[in-house]
Order: structure tokens, then C-alpha cells, then sequence
């Protein structure tokens, strides 16, 4: 008898606190005047369940490692979200009633501003594959014993995104990790793709290694019994909730047209009469589990000394094994070029840091997300032309405060023979408009092995370009290249022009002095190995001892790459008196060998020195 009261009491706080979940969607939308209040409806009833029976967290202490994540990939269900906030005391109803107001931490979609929140998650498709990066570090890297909790609404499960996800937690077998599907069969427009076809969501699932379980989301205690078995299934498990959007309210409920619409007044005054119009309270949370996290080492990194050429791509997979030896935070992943990218040198050490992500690039840049939630510092590699597929990960990451590195390689027409579909020829563009970004591009390995130890340590989101082709040595072992810096690696006092590249145009411009000095014409080199913070001061005071003559020379096309960032340096500078003749790539390439393809697109030496001979004509 005793047990079954107790049953009772739990289902009647569960209860209690859908209701009060629900009350506070329509008080903090409303007050909004905007918002998602319908989305939200649907999944409360879940969210009760989780919130006062199965997670495993503390407000007071956000960064404690032992603590559940729960991740909102449907982020427009903000006001769920904040109601939940308000009912574990983490805010008070002034606060709750702030939603969406300028200046306030409860934005329009949850951020990271918000020490409750992990990610970012506005964009749909990435909340799941972000938790099953969180997922994968407590596997590996931490053994943690944290339960990853994501609720997916079923809108964005046609996002490739998401079955990547999927695929992903199968493959690893992360029986940490457990999807709420939010099956509310309505999306901004009328019905979704599957509406309530229940089963074909199951098969689907299940067909990624997953465990589905098929529940009423509006009954509570079948919600219970399902994450209760989630947490103890020894795989991944989705919970598919048949629920029905804007829940609780008659006039709503299952209705078209209310998606994204928050209740006036009247109408909000009416629903909360039907839900119950009670003084909002605080519900108790289960504590984190008793656990510490084992201090993960951080020492001095020994880096290789380059004493010959040899392509920045291996330097990076060089560094980031030197990387890996010193510090226990470095995980690496890569997608099924780590060959190409040369990241399988970390491989070789510390193969339970490394994660292959196979060709999944959305899902490598998720996982990074994830992994540095929770403190970790990933790099991840591939192909500088596929990062674009990821690109709203990237954006998105920014959002999110996330602090992670990437690599592209295989940049430029100097790839050579592969032809245009493997050349980046706008990342540097893509990577520079990415808030507070530092885009990285070195012009030989000992740059390149001292810019990613750099990295490990920047605040943001690094990138860093890399070359296909073996590059002579610009630079001694013992050269320093600091972030916002770039190099005059050779002037004298008669220069005539100065000439900027970075990368394979830094070499081809050492050939072009070398014409040039035959014919009595001296140059200035500058290496803007620093892309994003751009030297404006160091380029500019060049640029300035030559007579304001300037060469910019990229294998990038001629849109948002070096010569952009310089003139926007020189504009902030406010420094005017310059001629710049800018040499990009601007025809469609084709295959062919490097040095065939650089001369095409006008970006070899010869094509720089008569860019010099030009400007002094």
C-alpha cells in the first residue's frame, strides 16, 4: 500500500508541475508578445516528467562534471524551456516575464548567456547532434557518468542533420544519450512530413541502433516508465511522443495556424483558467551523481623543429600529436580524410581521442560543439572545401561561445589535378564572417606547428588553412608567430612595392622578387599569415615605406579573402594613400598540375612581378 501511494504522490507532482509548466509558456509569451507558446505546449507534460523524476542536475552548480545535459534541439520551445528555469528556482517570474525583452538573458532561442544552456540552438537539426557529442566525451575521453537528454521536435527530423545523429550514437554504441521525439504533428505551415505515422519513426530509428519506445506524450506515467527505461537499457534509446501541439488549451490544441503565434490577452486569460491559474513554485531536481572528474594534464608542448620543405598539412598532423602528448583536453576528429588532412598522426598515441566521423561533416563540427561543453579542446579536419557543408554548425558555434579548432586543407588551384569541386577557394571569405573567429594560414611547417599550438589555447572559434604541396621553409624553428601578427621576411632600403600573400603565395612571391631583384626592382615581402586579426599597422607601415604601392596576391577567389581584410585594416586605420592591385582567382579552374593551374588563374610569380612592373609603370 505504502508503495503504491507513494506511485500516486510522484504521478500528482509530475502533474502539478505540467500544469504550472503550461501556465508559465502562456504567461511568458504572452508577456512577450511573440514566440513559440504551441511548440512548447506539447512537450510539457514530457519535460515535468524529466524535470522532477529523471534528471540528474544542479541549478546552483551548472559546471559540476557529474551533471545530466538536457538539450533542446527544437530551441524555438523557449518558453518550456524558461517555464522549467522558473520551476527548478533557477529564476523568479520577473525574470520569467522578461522573455524576449532587449537586454535580457532569456532571448528568443536559449544561448549559452544562460549558465543552464550548453549550445545555441535556434538553427533546427542541431541540438541532437550536438548531444551525441557531449555523449561520445563522457564514453571516451572522461568516463563521466552523465546522461545526455535531447528533445527533437519531429519538423526537423527531414534535417540530414539529424539521422547523422543518429547514425552516429549507433554506431558508438552511447547508451548515455536518449532523444525525446516531440511527435506534435503540426510545423509552421500545416502538417509535417510523417504527422503521427508512429512506427515509421520507430523503424527508422531503430534502424541507426537505437532503441524506440512509441508513448502517449500526455501520459504521465507511461512517460516515466519509458525514461526510466531509456537510462537502463544499455543503449541508445528515443522516446517517440505522440503529443498534440498547444496541449492543455481547447481553443488550441491540434490546431493549424498557431505555430509561432503567442496568445493575447484575452485569450491568454482564458487559457490559464482552463489550465489552472496558480501562484508558479519551485519543484526539487535530483542532485548529480557522486563523481569526480580526474584533472586532465596540461603541459609544456614539444613542438617538431623543420629543417626542410614539407606540405603545412603534415605540420598540423604533426602538432597536433606534440598537442596531444602534452594535454589530456585535445581530442581530434576528423572526416575519413585523416591521411589527406595528416590528423592520424595523433591517432598513433592517443587513439581514444581520436574520432573518426566518417563523411559526416555537420556531425564532426556538432561533436566538436558538444565536446568542448564539457571542457574538451577539439580539433577537427577535413577537406577545406567540405567545412561549407558545416557551415551552419560554424554559425552557429559562435552563438554558442564554443571554443574549438578547425583545419581545412587541400586549399586553393594549387591542389592541382582534383579540379574545382576539391578546391576551397572561399573559406577564407566563409571563416572571416564568422563572429569572433581567428582565421590562421601558414606559409611553412615551423609557422604552421607554432600557429596550432596557438590555437589550443584562443578563445572562439581558429581555423587554419593548410597546402596540399610541400613549401620550402620560410621561417628557422625558432621564429614566434603571434595571433594578429604577419612577417616582412625580406625588405631592404630600397624597396619599391610591397608585396602580401600568405600560404602558396608567400612562395610564389619570394619568385617573383627574385625576378624582379635581376631587373634592379626591389620588393617588400609580407607574410599575413593572420587573416582574422588582420596586421593592419604592420601591413600598413610597409605598404607606407614603399610609397603606398601594394600587391595583394591570394589563391582564394577575389571576394572576402586577404586583400579584403587588408583594405578594411587600412579603412579602420584610416590610412587612404595606397595603390593595391589585387591578384586572385577569378575564371572557373579546372585539373591540372599546380604550378599550370597558379599561372592560369594569373597568382604565380610571374604573374606578381608584372603586377609589380604595373604599378610602377
Amino acid at each position: 500500500m505504502a508503495m503504491r501511494t507513494e506511485s500516486v504522490s510522484k504521478l500528482d507532482l509530475y502533474k502539478d508541475l505540467a500544469r504550472q509548466l503550461r501556465a508559465d509558456i502562456v504567461r511568458t509569451s504572452t508577456a512577450a508578445g511573440s514566440g513559440h507558446p504551441s511548440s512548447s505546449l506539447s512537450a510539457a507534460d514530457l519535460m515535468a516528467v524529466l524535470l522532477a523524476g529523471h534528471l540528474r542536475y544542479s541549478f546552483d552548480e551548472p559546471d559540476n562534471p557529474a551533471g545530466d545535459h538536457l538539450i533542446f534541439s527544437k530551441g524555438h520551445a523557449s518558453p518550456l524551456i524558461y517555464a522549467m528555469f522558473r520551476a527548478a528556482g533557477a529564476i523568479d517570474d520577473a525574470e520569467l516575464l522578461t522573455n524576449r525583452k532587449f537586454g535580457s538573458r532569456l532571448q528568443g532561442h536559449p544561448t549559452p548567456i544562460i549558465p543552464w544552456v550548453d549550445v545555441a540552438t535556434g538553427s533546427l537539426g542541431q541540438g541532437l547532434p550536438i548531444a551525441v557529442g557531449v555523449a561520445m566525451a563522457a564514453k571516451r575521453p572522461l568516463k563521466a557518468p552523465y546522461h545526455v537528454w535531447t528533445v527533437v521536435g519531429d519538423s526537423e527530423s527531414a534535417e540530414g542533420s539529424i539521422w547523422e545523429g543518429f547514425s552516429r550514437a549507433g554506431f558508438e554504441k552511447l547508451d548515455n544519450i536518449t532523444a525525446i521525439i516531440d511527435v506534435n504533428r503540426l510545423g509552421q505551415r500545416g502538417p509535417t512530413e510523417l504527422e503521427w505515422d508512429m512506427d515509421t519513426y520507430a523503424r527508422r530509428i531503430e534502424a541507426f541502433g537505437w532503441n524506440a519506445i512509441v508513448v502517449d506524450g500526455h501520459d504521465i506515467e507511461a512517460i516515466d516508465a519509458a525514461m526510466t527505461e531509456a537510462v537502463n537499457d544499455g543503449m541508445p534509446t528515443a522516446i517517440i511522443a505522440k503529443t498534440k501541439k498547444g496541449q492543455g488549451i481547447s481553443f488550441m490544441a491540434d490546431k493549424d495556424g498557431w505555430h509561432g503565434k503567442p496568445l493575447n490577452a484575452e485569450q491568454a486569460q482564458e487559457a490559464l483558467a482552463e489550465i489552472g491559474d496558480e501562484p508558479s513554485r519551485t519543484f526539487a531536481v535530483q542532485p548529480p551523481r557522486d563523481w569526480t572528474l580526474t584533472e586532465l594534464k596540461k603541459g609544456p608542448v614539444q613542438l617538431k623543429k623543420y629543417t626542410e620543405a614539407l606540405a603545412t598539412r603534415k605540420a598540423y598532423g604533426e602538432a597536433i600529436a606534440a598537442l596531444g602528448d602534452a594535454r589530456d583536453d585535445v581530442v581530434v576528429l576528423d572526416a575519413e580524410v585523416s591521411n589527406s588532412t595528416y590528423s592520424e598522426d595523433f591517432k598513433v598515441n592517443h587513439a581514444d581521442r581520436f574520432f573518426e566521423m566518417y563523411i559526416a561533416e555537420q556531425q564532426m563540427v556538432a561533436s566538436a560543439v558538444g565536446m568542448q561543453v564539457v571542457g574538451l579542446r577539439p580539433f577537427s579536419s577535413t577537406f577545406a572545401a567540405f567545412l561549407t557543408r558545416a557551415y551552419d554548425f560554424i554559425r552557429m558555434a559562435a552563438i554558442s561561445q564554443a571554443n574549438m579548432c578547425l583545419s581545412g586543407s587541400h586549399a586553393g588551384v594549387s591542389i592541382g589535378a582534383d579540379g574545382p569541386s576539391q578546391m576551397a577557394l572561399e573559406d577564407l571569405a566563409m571563416m572571416r564572417a564568422i563572429f569572433g573567429s581567428t582565421v590562421l594560414y601558414p606559409s611553412d611547417a615551423n609557422q604552421a606547428a607554432q600557429l596550432v599550438a596557438a590555437m589550443a589555447d584562443l578563445d572562439g572559434i581558429s581555423y587554419m588553412r593548410t597546402t596540399r604541396e610541400k613549401t620550402d621553409l620560410l621561417y628557422g624553428p625558432d621564429e614566434t608567430f603571434p595571433i594578429g601578427g604577419s612577417k616582412v621576411y625580406r625588405s631592404s632600403d630600397s624597396d619599391k612595392v610591397t608585396i602580401v600573400g600568405a600560404g602558396i603565395t608567400a612562395h610564389e612571391a619570394v619568385k617573383a622578387a627574385d625576378a624582379l631583384a635581376g631587373e634592379g626592382i626591389n620588393v617588400r615581402l609580407v607574410d599575413a599569415y593572420s587573416v582574422k586579426p588582420i596586421d593592419g599597422e604592420g601591413i600598413a607601415a610597409a605598404v607606407k615605406a614603399t610609397g603606398g604601392l601594394v600587391v595583394v596576391a591570394e589563391d582564394h577567389w577575389e571576394e572576402g579573402g586577404i586583400a579584403d581584410a587588408v583594405v578594411a585594416a587600412f579603412a579602420k586605420l584610416g590610412f587612404r594613400d595606397f595603390t593595391l592591385k589585387h591578384l586572385a582567382v577569378r575564371e572557373m579552374p579546372g585539373s591540372g598540375e599546380p604550378m599550370e593551374l597558379l599561372k592560369a588563374a594569373k597568382i604565380d610569380g610571374e604573374a606578381i612581378a608584372q603586377a609589380v612592373r604595373d604599378l610602377l609603370a
